[in-house]
């Protein structure tokens, strides 16, 4: 009987940390990468907002190594000083603002969490909030660590070690990067006490960046002294951090995603490795019928899901040619099937354009970030993407929040590129990868009714921007999605019935 009760709260524990405790309805993410704090708490107010985001994941928030030699590029982000909330994008309290902002239009705030490591060894020597370290100690007094907090004897992580060696891989240094000690207590706790202190300012949850080069054995002790999510702040009471642990497993090495996923969630690279081979037709659609634990991705529980981050967009973790703002009917494609199929917590890219890989935001000529311009038609301006303000991304969105916990149902497919299903009865997607038109008459599980296709347009006033479908009594419409057209796709649900 002691050991059932134990077995219960385990699985307890594990559950807590997979439940991103978004507002209401509301079911994706977006990670807006390298936004100022001030300009995020805009884009809650006047754009995540009122369009069903559920959350944000932001930018590390605490102090690091100012990198002037390199342009200040975008992975100096993840070397860290101290934990004091000071950075480009802005102060302890411009983020403390931001949170408040963003929880009062149920827009969620997840913190990108830097606890594997410290800083490399620089000729610059000067943090966003004015600390300094001594490289050749291991000292980093603003936090305070020291030479015993790190792991001895120092090594660097070896490419061949990820094949074969699971202790170097967590025990060494990755890209010289002076690793911490997890297993002792100093470490824990201020780790603990960094995170706990973003609880208490109100976010819901931490991507842990490295998680695998981390031992699971620590990191549970850390997630378990962690405070519950702040009441005041609208999360129910009890409820624990989100958590999602990167872990870069698309097989055949030493660590694995499954020895993580017993803590929280894990992020799944092989999701955005395999939908972005399909979509560029290195494999049929119709194969997705079984997307999910069939195709080696984890249980869907476990798995945060993206086509492209920060990190695979510049050929890290890739594994193969992943697909980003570049291609963008493909893409857009990609994040209309990961929006529209139940399986994972999705979470998009908002990105900056970029040509050198290591290239930091758009700034100025005081390497300060240049706050994204917002155009006429709603799209970003001032050297900034923000896939998410994409009508037919932000639209899928909201087909999600919609489709809510149902099932997929009604798959149909040509044999080959051209597939369609129902969510439920409150949605119906339809795709055309195909060389050739799709024209045919499908079920769409959707109440008799004339429905506007949220991709091609929308809803407007009593009519619609874009394409009209046209529902009988039997739930069954025409379907035309052109070879040629400016996207592949189709979609319709019971919030987009027109009264034409």
């Amino acid at each position: 009987m002691l050991r059932f009760v134990v077995l219960l709260a385990g699985l307890a524990l594990t559950l807590a940390f997979k439940n991103p405790h978004y507002s209401g309805d509301r079911t994706t993410m977006v990670h807006l990468f390298e936004w100022k704090w001030d300009d995020i708490a805009d884009e809650c107010e006047r754009f995540l907002g009122p369009n069903g985001f559920g959350g944000i994941q932001i930018s590390p928030p605490n102090e690091n190594l100012i990198i002037r030699a390199h342009n200040r590029p975008w992975w100096e982000r993840y070397q860290p000083m101290s934990y004091r909330l000071i950075t480009r994008s802005g102060n302890e309290q411009q983020f403390t603002n931001m949170v408040r902002r963003c929880n009062n239009v149920g827009v969620r705030i997840y913190v990108d969490a830097i606890i594997n490591h410290m800083t490399g060894t620089w000729s610059e020597n000067v943090g966003t909030a004015g600390s300094t370290a001594t490289f050749g100690q291991w000292s980093y007094p603003a936090v305070p660590y020291g030479w015993n907090d790190f792991n001895w004897p120092n090594c660097v992580i070896q490419g061949s070690d990820y094949a074969n060696n699971a202790e170097r891989v967590r025990n060494c240094e990755l890209s010289g990067l002076k690793d911490l000690n997890q297993g002792t207590e100093h470490v824990r706790t201020m780790i603990v006490n960094y995170m706990n202190h973003l609880i208490d300012l109100g976010v819901a949850g931490f991507r842990i960046d490295a998680a695998k080069h981390m031992w699971p054995g620590d990191l549970r002790i850390i997630y378990e002294r962690l405070r519950n999510l702040n009441t005041n702040h609208g999360f129910p009471a009890g409820a624990r951090p989100y958590i999602y642990q990167e872990v870069i497993d698309l097989g055949g090495e030493a660590v694995t995603k499954h020895e993580y996923t017993p803590l929280a969630a894990v992020t799944e690279f092989k999701f955005g490795m395999e939908l972005s081979r399909a979509f560029q037709r290195g494999n049929q659609l119709r194969w997705l019928v079984n997307w999910g634990p069939q195709w080696g991705l984890m249980d869907s529980e476990d798995s945060l899901t993206f086509i492209d981050n920060h990190d695979n967009q510049r050929g890290h973790g890739a594994g193969g040619n992943i697909l980003t703002h570049r291609q963008p009917k493909e893409y857009k494609a990609a994040i209309a099937f990961m929006l529209a199929h139940p399986y994972g917590e999705p979470q998009l890219m908002s990105s900056y354009s970029f040509t050198d890989t290591e290239a930091g935001p758009p700034m100025n000529s005081n390497q300060d970030i240049i706050s994204p311009s917002i155009n006429s038609d709603g799209t970003c301006g001032n050297g900034w993407v923000c896939e998410h303000r994409w009508r037919q991304i932000f639209q899928m969105v909201q087909f999600r929040n919609v489709a809510g916990n149902t099932g997929l149902n009604d798959w149909w497919d040509n044999g080959s590129n051209q597939i369609a299903f129902c969510r439920g009865g409150q949605a119906f997607i339809a795709f055309n990868n195909d060389l050739w038109d799709l024209s045919q008459t499908l079920q769409t599980c959707l109440p008799a009714g004339q429905y506007c296709d949220i991709i091609s347009g929308s809803r407007s006033g009593n009519g619609c921007t874009g394409k009209v479908v046209t529902v009988g009594n039997d739930g069954r419409a025409h379907i035309s999605v052109g070879a040629n057209e400016y996207d592949m796709m189709l979609a319709i649900h019971v919030g987009t019935q027109s009264r034409i």
